[in-house]
């Protein structure tokens, strides 16, 4: 059994990495941090965590621990995560791992110095409905691709969350345009050679509420816009010239009831579903992140994957600024 540290609070521990972990095959939790001991012991408490820590760099020296999670914001991602490997544990970061894709070559440095295992929390890419689209695409279940379209959407005006703090690295690309992205990829293989995008920025926030995107991928176009300040939706169809895959609920699965990916005929009056119901993706990324510790030939998404995902969203923001096209 892996032993897991969770560093720092973070909702997202709470609701979703936290409930995988205990439910896990091959792991548990062995420790809590944060910055406060008040904090660490409450939210130890609540999960029956053994052992609460006071301050991050305990649980990094602890010998209590195999693993860590990392939720923090985003703007302290690289260096938490380099810290902890340099203390000889392995890390699995919240998305993303960093806000600039050159940032990532540190992190690359420190996993190949510590023999450790680092990935970033893209847990889509472990969901069966992800595999399924692949196989299809793959397959040629619709011929020749020629578009993506995709969107992700949802409303937070909160000034105090994380995601509407440019300090902390908020902002809607960074939080979920980097799924549209890497769900792309993940699904064709293929990486974007270029891109641009008209991009929205809160008067007062300063983060970014809406951007409008478009990847070229050499072969095919991919379109999608992201929002922090619209009424939730999200989407994916791949559109070919023989068919079209759908993906109802790509990004939050658990929070549709309709996970579905529809493979649509050409005439669009045949359709082909498949139904995934009761897949706790996080469950299914702690699984394969800990059997790849435990030294199984599994894949995870990997630190030069996201070194590409990050360029690409880096690539949107630059193509705004020149009002054209910016390489990946």
């Amino acid at each position: 059994m892996i032993r897991w540290g969770i560093l720092s609070t973070a909702k997202i521990a709470r609701e979703h990495l936290v409930p995988a972990i205990q439910a896990a095959r091959n792991g548990n939790i062995q420790a809590v941090a944060s910055r406060s001991q008040e904090s660490a012991d409450a939210f130890a408490k609540s999960f029956g965590i053994p052992i609460a820590y006071g301050s991050y760099d305990e649980l990094l020296s602890s010998d209590e621990v195999d693993a860590i999670y990392i939720p923090l914001p985003t703007s302290q991602h690289v260096e938490w995560t380099i810290k902890a490997l340099s203390a000889g544990k392995h890390v699995l970061c919240e998305k993303p791992i960093s806000l600039h894709a050159k940032e990532i070559d540190a992190i690359i440095e420190a996993r190949d110095k510590s023999g450790c295992i680092v990935a970033e929390a893209f847990m889509v890419t472990y969901h069966p409905q992800w595999l399924k689209v692949k196989e299809l695409l793959a397959s040629g279940a619709i011929g020749t691709l020629r578009h993506i379209q995709g969107v992700f959407t949802y409303y937070n005006v909160d000034p105090n969350n994380m995601r509407n703090q440019v300090s902390l690295g908020g902002g809607g690309l960074p939080d979920i345009g980097v799924y549209p992205t890497v769900t792309a990829r993940f699904a064709t293989g293929k990486d974007p050679v270029r891109a641009r995008a008209s991009i929205v920025r809160d008067p007062d926030f300063g983060t970014d509420i809406y951007a409008n995107c478009q990847y070229d991928f050499g072969s095919f176009d991919m379109t999608f816009y992201c929002a922090t300040q619209l009424a939730n939706r999200q989407s994916m169809v791949f559109h070919g010239d023989d068919g079209a895959i759908e993906v109802v609920a790509p990004f939050n699965a658990q929070l549709y009831e309709a996970v579905d990916v529809i493979l649509h005929s050409r005439s669009h009056q045949e359709a082909e579903v498949w139904k995934f119901r009761g897949v706790n993706q996080y469950q299914l990324q702690v699984e394969a992140f800990g059997d790849r510790i435990e030294g199984k030939d599994v894949p995870l998404f990997t630190l030069e994957s996201s070194k590409i995902n990050q360029a690409s969203i880096d690539a949107l923001y630059a193509a705004d600024l020149s009002d054209g096209w910016a390489p990946v």
